[in-house]
């Protein structure tokens, strides 16, 4: 029922569509999410997730974990991540996809709403010491279009993995496209 809902929201109202396919044999990977310019984007992202079917979650400060809401953010694929201190962010990331059968972790490799004109590469490592596949997933504004890349096993070469990868993100505008991170600049450079 939820899953019709979804459907008639995000199709029929909202006039999106949803391109490519998830593999549900790939229980564990890291979703790249790209491009990330507003908050309105997890909005999105719940209903391609509701629509796809598959468990997907992501990673936030454990603040957000406490009562009332914690419940809330960990049925909607969340897990608390321990900001202080000087803990590596990669490797404590790393260790939650070991404690779980299922984990496919969107992030933006943006790091922000704002503009930039570098990816943050934390998404690659936590990938590759995960030993898992990243998935590139293109919220594109302009099309209305939700495009599901194919898993990409990265090799350890992270400038060519990274050129690889954005390709997937070619011609993808963000909800603010002046924010829109520049594919064609970074493939350039």
């Amino acid at each position: 029922m939820k899953k019709t809902l979804y459907k008639f929201i995000f199709f029929k109202i909202l006039g999106w569509k949803i391109t490519g396919h998830m593999d549900a044999s790939i229980q564990k990977s890291v979703l790249m999410i790209l491009p990330h310019t507003s908050m309105f984007d997890f909005f999105v992202g719940m209903f391609a997730r509701g629509i796809i079917g598959l468990e997907m979650h992501y990673v936030a400060k454990k603040e957000f974990f406490r009562f009332p809401l914690g419940r809330w953010f960990r049925w909607m694929g969340g897990a608390p991540l321990d900001r202080t201190g000087n803990k590596n962010k990669v490797d404590e990331i790393v260790d939650i996809f070991k404690k779980k059968h299922v984990f496919r972790m969107a992030i933006a490799p943006e790091g922000t709403r704002s503009k930039v004109d570098t990816l943050k590469t934390g998404f690659y490592y936590i990938a590759l010491k995960a030993q898992v596949p990243i998935i590139p997933v293109a919220f594109d504004y302009g099309n209305r279009e939700v495009r599901l890349g194919k898993a990409f096993f990265p090799t350890g070469n992270i400038d060519e993995d990274l050129k690889q990868l954005v390709l997937h993100f070619k011609g993808a505008v963000g909800k603010h496209p002046e924010k829109t991170f520049d594919v064609e600049k970074f493939l350039a450079s």
